[in-house]
């Protein structure tokens, strides 16, 4: 019978997220380790399932997607959790949802991921963080984690009053951001620092960490 796959690398933060949303919905996979570092994702193999990007996800229905983003919004829209679903059927409260998840794209994710790279990444390969390049990082942060402090004020989370993909998108950056001083930019929004705690304590996200930590 065919299984449901995800391709990708367990630290790689696209990765954490398909994951992050298999788990959330309680689906059995089979995980394929695509080691970047030896080059696996540039083999024709890999190359005819996406363009040479982790994750991909095959669905037990002829379906491959690549981007993480597009597939955590089909596997909450096509496998939701009775009780515990990620999406809104009413189209306003829906569309709130997918702007926020847009948020995260293009306004969140991009500072974020340069401080990764920066604080983390770098020294982890030998190399000195541009501290210029952090302070701009720190303070375009800053202005979203601005914008998340006034959002929380009216719902428990960025989507509305349940946890939804708007929310799980940013795990994994959340997760490497709290092993850095960028910490505190958190720490100072009560909002926020209470919706990173509630976040990062998901059994799901729990289960995630502990395949990125085993590699």
């Amino acid at each position: 019978m065919a299984v449901k796959k995800v391709y990708g690398t367990p630290a790689c933060p696209a990765t954490m997220r398909v994951l992050a949303s298999m788990l959330e919905h309680g689906l059995d996979f089979e995980f394929i380790y695509v080691d970047l570092k030896a080059g696996d994702h540039m083999k024709e193999s890999f190359l005819s399932l996406s363009f040479g990007q982790v994750p991909v996800f095959q669905d037990d229905q002829d379906l491959t997607l690549f981007e993480s983003r597009a597939i955590m919004r089909f596997i909450s829209h096509h496998y939701p959790k009775p009780g515990k679903e990620q999406v809104y059927e009413a189209p306003k409260e829906q569309g709130i949802v997918a702007a926020w998840i847009d948020v995260e794209d293009h306004q969140f994710d991009p500072p974020a991921s340069k401080l990764r790279t920066e604080l983390l990444e770098k020294p982890l390969n030998g190399m000195s963080a541009d501290k210029q390049v952090v302070a701009e990082a720190e303070a375009n942060l800053a202005r979203v984690l601005d914008v998340y402090e006034e959002r929380l004020k009216d719902s428990k989370y960025l989507g509305g009053d349940k946890f939804t993909s708007a929310d799980l998108t940013h795990l994994p950056n959340l997760y490497y951001l709290m092993k850095t001083p960028v910490k505190r930019l958190f720490d100072e929004r009560a909002r926020v620092s209470g919706w990173c705690r509630d976040l990062l304590a998901r059994s799901a996200w729990a289960k995630v960490v502990d395949m990125v930590e085993k590699i």
